[in-house]
């Protein structure tokens, strides 16, 4: 009976007449389980906003959702603040945009609407370009279609202007929400200011101005994944004096349902099945590939496949060292990221910082005290920075496609690929062969469970390999904030480590696996023994996990 009268309660304050259709049919079949679902838990507030699947009820995303987590925006905000909105081409993503607007608008606020449908790096540099308060990007990444999200950047025009929000930002923000009554109750504002193209012109300008090298001859296929990135890499792609690339005729335009596509993340298998068979037609020396809100990219090079964020990020690492200078240069990785990115950051006598996951921590790797040049996690996400700055304090698959493309073209006139490049870094650093299990449950209370047995009583060892050490994050390492992560380090016939942690926006328990071997005479041999070595610890890690 409670969870029908919030249930109730919800109807109505409403103001959607198809999630207002769809919880009335609810109630009408009796269907308590469902209602249970949706009522008895909500979505929480977190330094990543707000992420669910769609639908009625505050565990679901939805105009109710959105315009609470609106309304505690700007309660936290204050008055007379501006807040820069954008969104992707998900199903309702500018209806929550403008919902959005409105609230902010009647809370006393400047709402600031991007133009259309856009990548979410043109939101992150248009919250520091105009100096806003704020500002809200409503995406739900690469997740899946019947899902939508809601993301808070912090403004100003310093360094951090345009990231994402870190603690306590998002208790205050969840406390504010907490805050809030029934939506029909607040005060709305009118037509917020949309702005025009020049938000667009002025974020290309500042990635193209990125000391990329001078080469730009490369074939490219490209695939949006039937989100929003199209449009802006091609033209960044022009500006920057590239041939255009052959985009995926299949997957070109935005479509919320992504239907060549199982899961539109270009990490799943399969995603890039469409993109691969392109370049090999097209004869490119590359392909390229953007998650849904074009925050992430993915690199593949015919004939060999995909690149791992890991090997992307210790290529472009090293491009953007060679074309930068000064003192006080700053690159950063994650815990789960490889450790090559140490080694190439002393060769080129630079300063590495290791953070938590997520590029709100990345972004400020180093505070005041250096100049992060750049900064990556291996899920896909670069952020390129140059001797003026960056122009995007978050990820950003635009920037990255334009110095992948450059460093590209700069292998091709040698007759070389980005496989040659990657087999020099082999040489010099050792091989560095990385490879993720997920394990997704049902039941989140699982996740915590293997997690606290771990701790509790660590393996001796994961297959043939004996753990050496233990690292546990959860105490707050090396000045880092506490975090629900494990590292082991391990040792036997190679150097390898494992790290383990529970997915912030997803039902999973995430594992990084890295086997470290010298690269030898023969490259190509070495990677076969890493894969072997890595096959290895992937089963032995989850017999591990299923110990429970």
């Amino acid at each position: 009976m409670e969870l029908r009268e919030r249930a109730r309660a919800w109807l109505a304050q409403d103001p959607d007449p198809g999630t207002r259709a769809e919880l009335a049919a609810l109630l009408e079949a009796g269907d308590d389980a469902e209602l249970a679902d949706r009522f008895g838990t909500r979505l929480e507030f977190g330094t990543a906003g707000l992420r669910g699947r769609l639908g009625a009820g505050p565990n679901r995303m939805n105009r109710v959702t959105v315009m609470r987590a609106a309304a505690g925006v700007a309660r936290w905000l204050g008055p007379g603040r501006t807040v820069v909105i954008g969104y992707d081409a998900r199903h309702n993503s500018e209806v929550f945009a403008r919902d959005t607007a409105a609230v902010l608008g009647g809370a006393g606020c400047t709402a600031l609407l991007l133009p259309r449908a856009l990548p979410t790096p043109v939101l992150a540099h248009a919250v520091r370009d105009l100096g806003a308060d704020a500002g809200v990007m409503v995406t739900a990444s690469h997740n899946p279609p019947q899902d939508n999200g809601y993301k808070v950047y912090v403004g100003g025009r310093d360094a951090d202007g345009g990231s994402q929000i870190v603690p306590p930002m998002d208790t205050a923000i969840s406390a504010a929400i907490d805050l809030v009554g029934p939506i029909d109750t607040l005060p709305l504002g009118g037509e917020p200011v949309v702005l025009g193209e020049e938000v667009v012109e002025r974020y290309l300008a500042a990635v193209t101005a990125l000391a990329l090298g001078p080469d730009r001859d490369v074939a490219v296929s490209y695939t949006p994944l039937h989100g929003v990135g199209a449009g802006t890499l091609l033209a960044a792609f022009e500006r920057a004096g590239f041939p255009a690339p052959s985009v995926v005729a299949e997957q070109a335009e935005p479509d919320p349902d992504f239907p060549t596509v199982a899961f539109p993340n270009p990490e799943e298998p399969g995603a890039m099945d469409l993109a691969l068979a392109a370049g090999g037609r097209d004869g490119s020396d590359l392909v390229l590939a953007n998650d849904p809100d074009a925050d992430r990219l993915a690199v593949a090079v015919p004939g060999h496949g995909l690149l791992t964020g890991d090997e992307v990020g210790g290529l472009l690492a090293e491009h953007v060292l060679r074309h930068t200078s000064g003192d006080g240069r700053i690159v950063a990785s994650t815990i789960v990221s490889a450790g090559l990115l140490p080694k190439i950051a002393a060769a080129h006598g630079v300063r590495h910082v290791e953070t938590l996951t997520g590029f709100k921590w990345l972004v400020r790797a180093g505070g005041a005290a250096g100049r992060n040049v750049f900064s990556y996690e291996e899920a896909l996400g670069y952020c390129i920075g140059g001797d003026g700055g960056r122009p995007v304090a978050d990820k950003d698959g635009i920037s990255a496609a334009l110095a992948v493309a450059a460093l590209a073209a700069g292998a091709r006139r040698e007759g070389r690929t980005l496989v040659d490049l990657l087999d020099d870094q082999a040489h010099r650093y050792g091989l560095h062969a990385t490879r993720q299990l997920s394990v997704r449950v049902a039941d989140l209370s699982r996740i915590g469970a293997v997690m606290r047995r771990l701790r509790a009583e660590p393996p001796a060892a994961f297959g043939e390999l004996a753990v050496d050490s233990v690292e546990d994050f959860a105490g707050g390492l090396r000045e880092l904030p506490p975090t629900d992560a494990l590292r082991f380090h391990l040792r036997g016939p190679v150097e390898a480590r494992v790290t383990l942690r529970p997915s912030g926006t997803e039902p999973k328990l995430k594992s990084y696996l890295e086997v470290v071997l010298p690269a030898g005479s023969d490259v190509a041999a070495a990677r076969r023994s890493a894969a072997g070595y890595l096959d290895d610890l992937r089963a032995a890690v989850s017999d591990v996990i299923a110990a429970d």
